[in-house]
C-alpha cells in the first residue's frame, strides 16, 4: 500500500496542481487498467512496478493526444489566404479528396511546383519557429506532463486508490539525457516556454540511442557507463516512418548545363520520432522531432561505398558473404544517431560528429520546406516568387554553431534544386537564420578541417567558399588596405592547416546574433567577434537565459510553489515577474518561518536520500553548500575544494571553536577525455574520504560528491540547497541557468560577477548575494601584468597549507604523487586563476557562515532573492526572442478541444 502523505504532499491539494474530481480519478483509473491489460498485456498478479509506470505514462499520454492533434490543426488552419479570395482546404479535405494533387507530405513534394505567393508582412501569414539543437536535455516527462495538463492531483489520487506509490513510479522513468548540460537543458526549457506562450514552434535534434553517459564513482574515480535510456522503450515518442527522408554524404560535384549536381552520394535515411511538448494549462502541445539514422535497404548492395575492394576487383554484390557483411555494415550508417558526444565546452573534430551535425540539418530543412510548400497548395505561381515569402513563414534558430551547416545546406537547396539565383537565395537565407552563441572559450569554438568537409560534403565546401569570397569582397571594399582584418574575419582560417570557422559562418549567414547574458553579449561584441560587431552593430543582441518555472518550481518544489500561490495567487506560474509582490512580505515573520519550514522539509528529505545512497550521516540542520555543474577548470570546483580543506584545517586546529556546520555537496560529470577534470573529481572524493571519517570533525563538516548528476537529481538537490556556488572566473561563464534555479528555490548565491550572476545582483541588489573576487577588468589587468600563482601561495598561509597537503599526499597516502598534475597546473598553467580569488572567496564564505547564524536575516535575504527571480523565467527570454528576432507574437489563446473547426478558439 502507498505511504501516508507528508505535509508537503498534502499541500499539493490546491488548484495550482489541478483539481481532484471524482470523474477525473475514475477515468484515470479506468485508463490505467485498460493500458495495463491491452497495451502491456499484464494483470495485477504479474505486473511489475515498471509495468505500472508505463500504464500510468500511457494514461497521461492519452490526455495529450487530442490536444497535440488539435494544436497542429490550429497551426495549419492559420495558413494564409489563397490569392483571389477563399481559404486553403483543410488538412482533412486534402487527405480525403479524390481530386487532390500530389502527396505534399512525401519527400517528392520538395520538388512540386504548386505554390502561392504571400505578401510580406501579411498578418495572416502563420510564422513557425524551428529551434535546431544537437542537444535536448529533457529529463523525465511524466510529472512535468501531469503538471502542465493540470492532472497531478487527480493522478496522485488515482494511483493512491490503486494501492500504488506515485513517487516510486516517477522514479522508474529514465531521464532523457540527450544533452551535456546547460545548452541542452536550456533548449528543453525553451520548448516548454514556446508551448506555454502559444508559439508555433518545433524542436529539431537527434534521437541518440545512448544519451550522456551514466557516471559511476569507483574508488574515487569517474567511470563511464553507457546510458541505454531506450532499453525499456519510450512511452512518449511516436515514430513517423511516413516522413522518413534521405540524407546524402560523400560523392562528388558535377557542373552541368542545367546546374550543379551532387552525385554518387551515399544515402542514409532519417527516421523522425515525435515527442509532444505541452504548454502550461493552455491545451497547446508542440512537437519535438528527433531524427534517427537508418540504412536504406539497398545499402552496400548496389554500390560499394563501404565494400571491401581487392587489388583487382570489387567483390560482387550478390556474393553471399558480401550480403551478410552488407547487412552487418548497416551499423556504419546507423551509428550517426548512436551516441551523444559527451563534450562540454570543448570542440573535437571527429568525422562522426560532423556527420551528426549535417544529418540533423539536412533532414530538418527538407521537413521545413515540405511543411512550407504544403501550406501553399493550389497556386500556380513560379518557384522564384514563392520563396520570397519563406522568411515570413519560417524562422530558424541555431542553438550554438552545431547546426551551422544549415546555412550552406539551405543555399544548396535554393540554388541547386530550386534554381534560385545566388543573390536571391542568400537574401532569403540570411533573413531566415539567427544564431545563439553559448561560449567565449577558444577551445569550444568549432573549426572544421577543410579536408574533412571536402571529403564528407564536397558541394557544401564549394558553397562555403563562395559565401566567404563574397563576404571578403565586401570587407576589402570597406577596408581596402586592412589585410589583417580580412584574415581575422575570413570564414577560412589558414593557421595550422585550413579550417572553417563555424561561428564566422553563423555570423555572416544570420540576420541576428545573440549572447545569453548581458556581460557575455558585451564580451562577444567587444572581444570575441569585435570586427563583425563593428561592421554590423545592429545584428548583435542579448537574450539573457531563463528557466521554466513549471519544472524548476512547481514540479521540484511543490511546498514553496504552493506557499507562494497562497500569498500572491497562481498567475505567477505563467508570469514570473509577479514574484515581485513577495517584497511586501519581507517583514512578515510568519511567512519567513513558513519559507524556512519548507526548506527544512526539503533538506530532511534530501538528507535521507544522501544517507541511503552514500552511507554518510548528514546533519540536516547544517548549511547545504552545493556546487553542481559540469566539471571544468573554468567552473573552479578546485577553488571550492581548497575552501573545504581550509575549513577542515581550521576545525582540526581549534576543535572547540564555534563553527557553522556545513554539508558541502559537489556534483557533475567530466568529459571522458578530460584528464584534469577527472583528477579534480578524484581530489574531491579523496578529501571527502578524509573529512567524513575524522572523528574530530564529526557533524561539523561533511563532503559529498553526487554521483551521476542529471536533471532528475537536480530536481532533488536544488530545493534543499542553502548556498549556491557560482564561482567561475569572471568573463568565462556565458550565463548559467543553474544559478537561476537555485535563486528561485530559495538558495543564496556565492559567486563572481560573471554570466547571469551580474543580472541576478542587479535584480536582487548586490548586497543580497555574496559577491567576491575579480571582475572582468581585473582579470584583464592581471593577464596584462602576468599572473604569478606562487606569489599568492607564499603570501597566504592557509592556501600554502592546503596546497602542501595535496602535494605531499595527505589526501592520498597510498599514492603521494597522485595529485602532482593538479598542483603543477595551479602553479604554472592555470588560465582561470584559482589562487588569485582564494583569499576573497574564503573571506566571503566567512560572511556566509556569519549570516547563517542569524536565521531571520538569512530567511529575509532568501525571500528577497525569490522575489527578484522573476526576470529569469524562460518565458521572458522566449518573448524577447519572439519580438526581437523571430517577429512573432506570443498568444494566450486556449485551443479548443471540440471536433469543430479550429475557429472555435476561445468560443470565436
Amino acid at each position: 500500500m502507498a505511504k501516508p502523505l507528508t505535509d508537503q504532499e498534502k499541500r499539493r491539494q490546491i488548484s495550482i496542481r489541478g483539481i481532484v474530481g471524482v470523474e477525473n480519478v475514475a477515468e484515470l483509473k479506468k485508463g490505467f487498467n485498460r493500458h495495463l491489460h491491452f497495451t502491456l498485456v499484464k494483470d495485477r498478479n504479474v505486473a511489475t512496478p515498471r509495468d505500472y509506470f508505463f500504464a500510468l505514462a500511457h494514461t497521461v499520454r492519452d490526455h495529450l493526444v487530442g490536444r497535440w492533434i488539435r494544436t497542429q490543426q490550429y497551426y495549419y488552419d492559420k495558413c494564409p489566404k489563397v490569392p483571389g479570395g477563399g481559404r486553403l482546404p483543410s488538412l482533412h479535405t486534402l487527405s480525403s479528396s479524390r481530386q487532390r494533387g500530389p502527396d505534399l507530405t512525401s519527400p517528392a513534394a520538395l520538388c512540386h511546383p504548386f505554390h502561392c505567393a504571400v505578401r510580406s508582412g501579411d498578418p495572416l501569414v502563420a510564422r513557425r519557429v524551428y529551434y535546431l539543437s544537437l542537444e535536448f536535455y529533457m529529463g523525465r516527462t511524466l510529472q512535468n506532463t501531469m503538471i502542465n495538463l493540470g492532472l497531478q492531483n487527480a493522478c496522485d489520487e488515482a494511483i493512491y486508490q490503486l494501492g500504488l506509490d506515485m513517487e516510486e513510479l516517477e522514479e522508474i522513468e529514465e531521464d532523457a539525457g540527450l544533452g551535456n548540460g546547460g545548452l541542452g537543458r536550456l533548449a528543453a526549457c525553451f520548448l516548454d516556454s514556446m508551448a506555454t506562450l502559444g508559439l508555433a514552434a518545433y524542436g529539431y535534434g537527434i534521437r541518440y540511442e545512448y544519451g550522456i553517459f551514466n557516471q559511476k564513482i569507483r574508488d574515487g574515480w569517474q567511470v563511464e557507463e553507457a546510458d541505454d535510456w531506450l532499453r525499456h522503450g519510450n512511452p512518449w515518442e511516436k515514430a513517423r516512418p511516413e516522413f522518413m527522408l534521405p540524407v546524402h554524404f560523400y560523392g562528388r560535384v558535377e557542373h552541368t548545363e542545367t546546374g550543379t549536381k551532387w552525385v554518387d552520394t551515399q544515402v542514409v535515411l532519417a527516421l523522425p520520432y515525435d515527442t509532444p511538448v505541452p504548454g502550461y494549462m493552455n491545451n497547446t502541445v508542440n512537437t519535438m522531432r528527433l531524427w534517427s539514422a537508418r540504412a536504406p535497404n539497398d545499402f552496400n548492395l548496389q554500390d560499394c561505398a563501404y565494400g571491401r575492394v581487392s587489388a583487382f576487383f570489387v567483390y560482387p554484390a550478390f556474393n553471399v558473404g558480401d550480403y551478410i557483411q552488407a547487412v552487418l555494415d548497416r551499423n556504419l550508417a546507423e551509428n550517426i544517431s548512436r551516441v551523444l558526444y559527451p563534450n562540454d565546452n570543448f570542440f573535437e573534430g571527429k568525422e562522426l560528429r560532423l556527420k551528426q551535425e549535417y544529418f540533423v540539418v539536412a533532414a530538418t530543412l527538407q521537413d521545413v520546406i515540405r511543411r512550407f510548400k504544403a501550406s501553399k497548395f493550389g497556386s500556380k505561381d513560379g518557384v522564384g516568387t514563392v520563396f520570397d515569402a519563406f522568411p515570413d513563414q519560417v524562422a530558424i534558430q541555431l542553438n550554438d554553431t552545431h547546426p551551422a551547416l544549415a546555412i550552406p545546406e539551405l543555399m544548396r537547396i535554393f540554388v541547386d534544386i530550386e534554381k534560385l539565383p545566388w543573390s536571391k537565395a542568400w537574401e532569403i537565407t540570411k533573413k531566415t537564420f539567427a544564431y545563439t552563441n553559448h561560449t567565449v572559450l577558444p577551445e569550444a569554438l568549432e573549426r572544421w578541417p577543410v579536408e574533412l568537409v571536402e571529403k564528407l560534403l564536397p558541394r557544401h565546401l564549394q558553397i562555403i567558399y563562395e559565401i566567404n569570397q563574397k563576404h571578403l569582397d565586401r570587407i576589402v571594399a570597406l577596408f581596402p588596405k586592412d589585410i589583417d582584418r580580412m584574415r581575422r574575419m575570413s570564414l577560412i582560417e589558414e593557421d595550422g592547416g585550413k579550417r572553417i570557422n563555424m561561428a564566422h559562418l553563423c555570423i555572416v549567414g544570420c540576420h541576428a546574433v545573440n549572447g545569453v547574458a548581458k556581460i557575455h553579449s558585451d564580451i562577444v561584441k567587444t572581444q570575441v567577434f569585435k570586427d563583425f560587431s563593428e561592421l554590423e552593430p545592429d545584428k548583435f543582441q542579448n537574450k539573457t537565459n531563463g528557466i521554466t518555472p513549471r519544472r524548476w518550481l512547481l514540479l521540484c518544489n511543490p511546498g514553496l510553489a504552493d506557499l507562494i500561490a497562497e500569498k500572491i495567487g497562481e498567475d505567477y506560474v505563467k508570469d514570473l515577474s509577479q514574484l515581485t509582490k513577495l517584497h511586501s512580505f519581507v517583514s512578515d515573520d510568519i511567512f519567513l518561518r513558513e519559507i524556512a519550514k519548507v526548506k527544512q522539509e526539503n533538506k530532511m528529505k534530501f538528507s535521507q536520500f544522501l544517507e541511503n545512497e552514500y552511507k554518510v550521516k548528514i546533519n540536516p540542520s547544517s548549511m547545504f553548500d552545493v556546487h553542481v555543474k559540469r566539471i571544468h577548470e573554468y567552473k573552479r570546483q578546485l577553488l571550492n575544494c581548497l575552501h573545504v580543506i581550509t575549513m577542515y584545517n581550521r576545525i582540526k586546529k581549534d576543535p572547540k571553536k564555534v563553527f557553522v556546520p556545513r554539508t558541502v555537496i559537489i556534483g557533475g560529470k567530466a568529459a571522458p577525455g578530460y584528464h584534469m577534470a577527472k583528477m579534480i573529481i578524484k581530489l574531491i572524493t579523496s578529501v571527502a574520504e578524509v573529512v567524513n571519517n575524522d572523528p574530530v570533525v564529526g557533524s561539523k563538516l561533511k563532503v559529498i560528491f553526487l554521483e551521476n548528476y542529471r536533471v532528475s537529481l537536480a530536481e532533488k538537490v536544488i530545493p534543499a540547497t542553502d548556498l549556491s556556488e557560482q564561482i567561475s572566473t569572471a568573463g568565462t561563464e556565458a550565463s548559467g541557468t543553474g544559478n537561476m534555479k537555485f535563486m528561485l528555490n530559495g538558495a543564496l548565491t556565492i559567486g563572481t560577477m560573471d554570466g547571469a550572476n551580474v543580472e541576478m545582483a542587479e535584480e536582487a541588489g548586490e548586497e543580497n548575494l555574496f559577491i567576491f573576487g575579480m571582475r572582468v577588468d581585473d582579470v584583464a589587468a592581471l593577464d596584462k601584468k602576468g599572473y604569478e600563482a606562487k606569489e599568492y601561495y607564499e603570501a597566504l598561509p592557509e592556501l600554502k597549507l592546503a596546497i602542501d597537503q595535496i602535494d605531499n599526499g595527505f589526501f592520498s597516502p597510498a599514492h603521494p604523487e597522485l595529485f602532482k598534475d593538479i598542483v603543477n597546473m595551479l602553479f604554472y598553467h592555470d588560465r582561470f586563476k584559482v589562487f588569485a580569488d582564494y583569499e576573497a572567496y574564503v573571506k566571503c564564505q566567512e560572511k556566509v557562515s556569519q549570516l547563517y547564524m542569524n536565521q531571520k536575516a538569512w530567511n529575509t535575504m532568501v525571500l528577497k532573492n525569490i522575489a527578484a527571480s522573476g526576470k529569469f523565467s524562460s518565458d521572458r527570454t522566449i518573448k524577447e526572442y519572439a519580438k526581437d528576432i523571430w517577429n512573432m507574437e506570443p498568444s494566450d489563446l486556449k485551443i479548443s478541444l471540440s471536433n469543430e473547426s479550429s475557429r472555435g478558439i476561445n468560443g470565436e
